[in-house]
This record gives structure tokens, sequence and C-alpha cells, in this order.
């Protein structure tokens, strides 16, 4: 009878996790799973995803500070174990263990065990000296292929906002199905401007108040505006376009709509009924193409496949594991499924286009090329509560970056429109 494995422990699986998002071009969303995933405990999980993060996050600041230690570049493993241990020594982990498990780490593998001597030796010199320097380094900074269309959009001291608001991260923001004032004193979260409640400190979502009853779910404040703009009311037929993992969905039904839900992915769908079924809302789940789906709505949520570049702040290894070449054919796909949008909606319906993107030709660009293709299409200026004058463009729709809000833990990029067909 073969011997269970025993689980990894939340450093090792951080590296495994490093290793292929550094080194084989991997989301997070796309490795964190599987038999040695599912077999470690969810604390240890938890912490194997935060120090992850951490790393991908200050990963900049990390090679800076090894670089002068190392007269060539040690092999990925090698590196990322020492990127590992730096970011926790500059954030406060204990030295002693985390230099020990470092070497421990390098001298598990055959290939890299020749190694121990210098990775003990290169973090012996840092932990004293790299929390001071780590605490004066720049903010990192996005890849050049983003960041360059980005500063050609917004300016360099926008995106020099954003990236400071990368750096720091995401609080967790939640959505309520009912009243938002009564999961804010629940779970002794802040009540936003726009509707969401936020908690500074994150924690084990499963584990707050309300969650075993679906009171609430996961949601960015910027991902909760979308479903709030296109003010779904009782008994409309409304179809959530891309659908998966279901928060606009939920929004949706909780509003009293009757709610078609449709993705492509049956494992993103599975998802969806998961948070239908803990909340107790009810919409109709339809896994299918987009671009093939039949039907007429009273109102329709695209909220469109995109690069996903207004997200960082939550996913960091985005940069690392993109390179943008996938953006042209993104814009391509949006546009059909736009198009395709309208020929759903009825007659004096109205439409939500959105994208949780930083680009602009990934939203404020999409809807005027709309305009101009849909002569019967009109943008409906936004009133929502919340929602700041400067973040209303020029053709109408609301623009929102990691920036806003960066005094009480920013937001995630997103661009929408309200579209109205005559």
């Amino acid at each position: 009878m073969t011997k269970p494995q025993k689980p990894m422990s939340a450093r090792r699986m951080a590296l495994r996790l490093l290793d292929q998002v550094l080194e084989k071009r991997c989301l997070l969303s796309e490795v964190t799973q599987g038999p040695a995933w599912d077999a470690m405990a969810p604390q240890d999980r938890a912490a194997a995803q935060r120090l992850t993060l951490d790393v991908l996050r200050g990963l900049e600041r990390a090679d800076r500070l090894l670089k002068p230690h190392l007269r060539k570049a040690p092999p990925v493993s090698v590196q990322n174990v020492l990127r590992l241990a730096v970011v926790e020594l500059c954030m406060g982990g204990a030295a002693h263990g985390v230099v020990n498990e470092a070497v421990t780490l390098v001298g598990s593998d055959q290939k890299t065990r020749h190694l121990k001597g210098l990775v003990n030796a290169v973090l012996r010199k840092l932990v004293d000296a790299a929390p001071a320097e780590w605490a004066i380094l720049r903010v990192p900074r996005l890849p050049k292929w983003l960041r360059g269309p980005l500063v050609a959009a917004w300016g360099g001291e926008a995106v020099l906002a954003m990236e400071a608001a990368h750096f720091a991260g995401a609080p967790l923001d939640l959505t309520a199905k009912g009243d938002p004032q009564a999961l804010a004193e629940a779970t002794g979260g802040t009540l936003l401007p726009t509707g969401s409640v936020r908690l500074s400190a994150g924690g084990q979502v499963s584990a707050l108040p309300g969650y075993d009853e679906g009171t609430f779910w996961v949601q960015d404040a910027a991902a909760a505006l979308p479903a709030r703009l296109l003010n779904a009311q009782p008994g409309e037929t409304v179809l959530d376009m891309c659908a998966a993992p279901g928060g606009k969905t939920m929004q949706l039904a909780a509003a009293g709509a009757s709610v078609t839900a449709l993705d492509i992915s049956e494992q993103r769908m599975a998802r969806v009924r998961q948070n239908l079924s803990r909340t107790g809302l009810k919409a109709e789940i339809v896994t299918e193409d987009g671009l093939e789906h039949q039907g007429s709505y009273d109102a329709i949520l695209l909220d469109a496949p995109c690069s996903a570049t207004g997200t960082i702040r939550r996913h960091p290894d985005l940069p690392h594991a993109r390179e943008g070449d996938e953006i042209g054919g993104l814009i391509a796909l949006q546009a059909a499924m736009l198009d395709h949008a309208v020929q759903l909606l009825k007659p004096g319906g109205r439409m939500v286009f959105c994208t949780c993107s930083l680009i602009p030709d990934e939203g404020e660009c999409q809807v005027e090329e709309a305009l101009a293709r849909h002569p019967e299409l009109k943008v409906v200026a936004p009133n929502l509560p919340g929602v700041e004058p400067d973040w209303i463009t020029p053709e109408g729709g609301v623009r929102l970056r990691p920036d806003y809000w960066s005094d009480t833990g920013g937001m995630d990029g997103f661009y929408m429109a309200l579209l109205t067909k005559a």
C-alpha cells in the first residue's frame, strides 16, 4: 500500500508556485490546484499564496538586494529560494528560520544541493542590512510591454501611483446580498461610498460572520459597479454574458431579475453554481460560446474577456506570466461580443459593457467604435452613488484606476459604460 505523501510546507509550495509563474509563465489560478495543493491544510495554502504574492510584488526589490552578492545568476529555482527568503526577511520573518528553510529547500534537490553554501552565505550577509535597504528602494515597476502603453494613456505620474497601489496589494471587499450596512457591522468592515464593504485585514473568508448563510460574496468594489450601473429591476430578463465566477450574476439575481448566466467554460461555471447555491440565489446556467447564444433580453451585462491589467494589485503574477501579445486578439473578440450583444438586446433595452483593463483600446475606444457601428446605441450618463466626477470619461463611461481611493486601499482598474438601444 502506497504511503500517503506528506503535505508540502507553505514555503515549499510557494517556491513551487514561483517556479511555475516565473519560469513556465503560468498564472497562479492555473497552478493553485491539484493533489499537492489539495493535501495542504487551509491555513498552509493561505500562507503559501500570501508568500508567493509578496515575492511577485517585491520581485524587483529582492533582485536589487541580491545582485551585489551574486557573481552570476544561479538556476531559476535557486534564485527563487533566495527571493523568497529575502522578501520574508524584509517583511519581518525570523532570520534563523528563514535562512535554515532556504538552505533546506536548495539542499533537497540533487541538482542544486551543491549551492547550499552559496545560499547560506548570501542570506547571512543580508540578514541585518536588507530590511533597511528594502525600505528605501523604489516601488517596483511594471514590465515594459505594459508600462509603455499605460504611460502613453495616463501619463507617467499616474502610472507611478498605480504601481504604488499594485505594490501595496488589496484589502478584502465584500458585496452584501441584502443590507450592506448590516454586513459592515457584522464583519467589522467599512461601508464604502459605492456600497461595498471593505475589510482592511483579509483573513479566512469562510470564517467571517454570514459566510455559511450566504449573506455576502467577495468582490472588488470596482467589479461591483457594472451591475449597479445596469440597475436590473425585478422581473426583467437579464443576460450576464461572461458570468464566471458569478459575482455579477448574484448581484443581478439579488435585485430580483430573471437572470441567464452564460459562460463558455464548464469548469468556471461550476464556481457560479457553487456561489449561487451558497447564497440561495437563482439563475439559469448556460455553458455556451457567447457569440453563438441566441435570445432576447431586457438588459445585458457584458464583462468581456480582456487583458485583466486592472487586477494586478490582486494578481501580481499577471505581468510575469503574460507579455501582451494576446491583447490584439482580445480587442477583436470584445468588439465581436459587443456587436452580438446588441443583436440580443430588445429595442429600448440597456446594456453595460465593461472590462477589467487599464488599456483604453479595451474600454473607451471599444465604446466609441461601437457607437459608430451602431447608430441605434447611445451612452447614458452614469448615476451611481460614490462615483466621482473625475471618473466620468468624455464619451460618458466610467474609468476606474488602482490609484483611486489610494488612502483607503485603492480599487481594481475597470472601464464601464451604460448603453441603450433605440
